[in-house]
């Protein structure tokens, strides 16, 4: 079985690239090491998967149409999880056309080498962003998400709408996950996670945004993982679209004072808060309803934030 990972230098493509191969599954890889954040960080998290036999990697452009049409031509895949993306919020705000390159052509090149290769079931991520200000709250699929406040949501949502009318047309079996703020070690530094812990650890301020009157659906990556595996292997079979879509959080949002606090405990340290309003963008809170992952996966994520806090600073001070 031979799987195509997209970002697998990314956070979320890492470790779900790890898992496969873990299994003994191929993988391949693909990723442009943009430089977002540090490249150095994705060459590292490569590193940990290229000792894997079962490893292939390949740089390359979502974006570059005739790129990824051979990569579809050359390559067999029994799967596709679709992983890379222009990802941040408030970057989205500064550099739009990073969003359309990635997120909308380069989605739209993964959809054409799925139906020219009747891959068996794609996989992609979409966001806990396309709720917007949503004030129903825990957060459905079945929700209206018409009004995206960032046009990183907007192109999630695009991507939403792009992948049912693909599975509609051509009968591809695709599932969306709706992620929700996911942390954990090898994650990535422009999250609000990685600042705080960075800046703790070197005297430095934090700085905390509506005041802290902010909730999060924290969920932790080995989570994220497993729902993204397992639904990886259950394909929507018996519908009209072949197409599902599912939020992936952990259940419980928690207040940024309270995750702040958390990571104060497990660093031994006080931060020094800079109080700051709202940013644009930004939504006042996140609640995922997990209902439908858990009947038709079977899984619950379920890691509390004191657990995974306590893996991500000791991987911080381990890499750093």
């Amino acid at each position: 079985m031979q799987v195509l990972v997209t970002g697998a230098a990314g956070f979320i493509g890492y470790h779900v690239a790890q898992r496969l191969l873990q299994e003994g599954i191929q993988v391949y890889g693909i990723d442009n090491l943009n430089s977002y954040y540090a490249i150095e960080l994705k060459k590292s998290r490569l590193a940990q998967l290229e000792p894997y036999h079962n490893f292939r990697f390949q740089y390359l452009e979502l974006s570059d149409r005739n790129g990824m049409a051979e990569l579809f031509q050359q390559q067999s895949f029994d799967g596709v999880i679709h992983l890379a993306a222009q990802a941040g919020v408030r970057y989205s705000i500064e550099n739009p056309n990073a969003y359309v390159d990635s997120n909308l052509v380069g989605f739209a090149n993964i959809l054409e080498g799925c139906r020219h290769s009747q891959i068996p079931h794609l996989v992609y991520t979409s966001s806990s962003s396309v709720y917007g200000n949503n004030k129903k709250v825990p957060f459905s699929v079945e929700d209206n998400v018409d009004h995206p406040i960032s046009l990183y949501a907007a192109t999630k949502k695009a991507n939403e709408l792009m992948a049912h009318a693909y599975s509609h047309l051509y009968q591809l079996p695709i599932t969306g996950l709706r992620c929700f703020t996911v942390y954990g070690p090898w994650g990535r530094p422009d999250m609000a996670y990685f600042k705080f812990v960075d800046a703790i650890a070197n005297g430095n301020p934090i700085d905390v945004y509506n005041y802290g009157e902010m909730q999060r659906d924290f969920t932790y990556v080995d989570d994220v993982v497993e729902g993204i595996v397992r639904v990886l292997r259950q394909p929507p079979v018996n519908k009209t679209p072949l197409y599902k879509l599912y939020n992936i959080g952990n259940h419980q949002p928690v207040t940024l004072l309270r995750f702040i606090e958390v990571i104060e405990a497990e660093m031994g340290k006080t931060a020094q808060k800079n109080w700051l309003p709202m940013q644009p963008g930004d939504v006042l809170a996140t609640y995922a309803d997990i209902d439908d992952l858990m009947k038709d996966v079977g899984f619950q994520p379920k890691t509390p934030i004191e657990e995974g806090i306590h893996h991500f600073v000791n991987w911080y001070y381990s890499y750093y």
